[in-house]
């Protein structure tokens, strides 16, 4: 893949960012295409997700796929990120 987007959503603590992790972490491998890709990577309070795609277009349309995803997850875990930097 040519393009890349990475994402870091950062929890009050470990368990918010797994309950968030654990949503959308089935998504990953289901709704990708040939030209997109994404990935998960949780380190406690920090959930990252990277978006790789072979096209400008294919990784706008990951990203916003994405991005919504998680904040679908975090309104549905009541899980907000920190925004104290």
């Amino acid at each position: 893949m040519d393009h890349e987007a990475v994402f870091e959503f950062d929890y009050p603590d470990p368990e918010s960012a797994r309950r968030v992790d654990r949503s959308v972490g089935v998504e990953v491998g289901d709704i990708e295409g040939d030209r997109t890709t994404a990935s998960l990577d949780r380190d406690g309070a920090t959930l990252t997700v990277t978006v790789a795609a072979a096209d400008l277009v294919a990784l706008r349309a990951g990203c916003n796929t994405w991005l919504s995803l998680v904040s679908v997850a975090e309104s549905c875990a009541d899980a907000t990120p920190r925004t104290d930097g």
